[in-house]
This record gives C-alpha cells, sequence and structure tokens, in this order.
C-alpha cells in the first residue's frame, strides 16, 4: 500500500521487548524516570534511554523535566487505548510473559489502564452505567442527564471535567475481559472518587489495585449490575 497511514513504525516501535516492557509500565498511569524504566525493562540505562528516544519520536510517549529528573508518560489516551488493545489481543493468541498465578489474578479483577479502572470491577462498571441508562451506548458514549446527577452524586464534578480538553467518556477495549471498560476523563474522575473514599490502593509496583473489604461492599452497593 503506498498511500494510508504507516502503521510499520509504530508496530516496529512497540514490536522491540524493551521498549514494549517501558510502555507497559507507564501504562499504570505514573510518570517514571529513565532508571525506573530501565528496571523495568530490564535493560542497562544508556539503552533505555535510546529506546525513550525512539517512543517519544513515534508519539507515543511524553517528557517532562522536574528538577534535575525527567519524568516519562504516555502521550495521551490514544496511545493507551492502543496498548490495552494489543495487550487483548496478544492474551487472546495465548502470547502471555507470566505463568497464570496470584499476580495475575488480580490484575484480572482490578488494575489502572493509564487513568482509570480497568479489569472485571472497570467493566462491571462500564455495565452498570449503560444498564441504567447512565451512558448512551453506540459508535460514541455520551453521559445522559440522569447519568449527570449519578456521577455528581458520588463525587465527581461534571462542570470541571467538560472544561478540559479531552474527551469525558471513551470506551476501552479491556484486554483480560475482552469487553468494554470506561475511559476518558470521566473514567479518571470515578476512580479517583472511589480511592477518595478509601476504597482501593494502588500496588506501590504494577498496575494492580487493590479493593479493601468496605471498598468491596461499597464497589457492590453502588455499581452491582
Amino acid at each position: 500500500m503506498k498511500e494510508g497511514p504507516d502503521i510499520s513504525r509504530i508496530a516496529a516501535l512497540i514490536g522491540d521487548p524493551g521498549r514494549a516492557n517501558i510502555l507497559t509500565a507507564l501504562m499504570a498511569g505514573k510518570a517514571l524516570t529513565a532508571s525506573e524504566l530501565a528496571e523495568e525493562a530490564g535493560v542497562s540505562l544508556p539503552t533505555a534511554s535510546g529506546h525513550l528516544a525512539k517512543l517519544a519520536d513515534g508519539g507515543l510517549i511524553a517528557g517532562d523535566k522536574q528538577g534535575r529528573h525527567r519524568y516519562f508518560r504516555l502521550a495521551g489516551p490514544e496511545a493507551a487505548q492502543l496498548l490495552e488493545a494489543l495487550m487483548g489481543f496478544a492474551s487472546g493468541q495465548g502470547l502471555l510473559r507470566l505463568r497464570t498465578g496470584p499476580k495475575d489474578q488480580a490484575l484480572r479483577e482490578a488494575r489502572v489502564c493509564y487513568n482509570h479502572l480497568a479489569g472485571r470491577r472497570g467493566v462491571q462498571m462500564f455495565d452498570f452505567l449503560r444498564t441504567s441508562g447512565f451512558v448512551t451506548e453506540g459508535e460514541t458514549v455520551a453521559l445522559t442527564a440522569a447519568g449527570a446527577a449519578f456521577v455528581a452524586g458520588f463525587g465527581v464534578d461534571l462542570a470541571r471535567l467538560q472544561l478540559g480538553r479531552g474527551a469525558v467518556c471513551l470506551c476501552c477495549l479491556d484486554w483480560s475481559e475482552r469487553r468494554s471498560h470506561l475511559a476518558g476523563s470521566l473514567g479518571r474522575a470515578l476512580l479517583a472518587a472511589m480511592e477518595s473514599k478509601s476504597w482501593l490502593k494502588r500496588e506501590p509496583a504494577g498496575r494492580a489495585v487493590v479493593f479493601n473489604p468496605a471498598g468491596v461492599e461499597g464497589f457492590e452497593a453502588v455499581f452491582g449490575v
């Protein structure tokens, strides 16, 4: 094909195991230094720096300078959705880097996908919003009037979200559930609201999110389908 989008460059960037490990680490939504990403990727610092430069040139990551350190993050929600979709495809093909175990089960139950809730809990929340008529279904997802009242009652400042540049509601294909969970600024705000209610905590390393007993009870009371 001589015309149209060139996916080969992006595929080549993601296809390197070291760069793939770096991108996966950034899916937790945290900004990390080159040293931290070198450890995550299992490569030397000079090699990691080379990978980061290529990923930045390819538009997959961005860097911010603070003090003596430069912190790297995913370039935005589109990059995160691309990676989550690739994870889902790889999982469906049986291409898993780790044997199934407790850590994998925790990721399937609840995890951070860039900046919103994913895994079984994330899909359950999205199912609740759809079946309750709080979001519209179709090619695009939008919050209904009833949905706006619901999220306001949950502690989300919707007016602030609507002033932002990004989309309020987006679908993101969940790699472990093979169904959609909620992304966009609303997905991020709902996860933040759960954290403020002390329902959950993020694992210090990795993307897993652990609900405490009160959090499980609260989540089921609100989002039980």
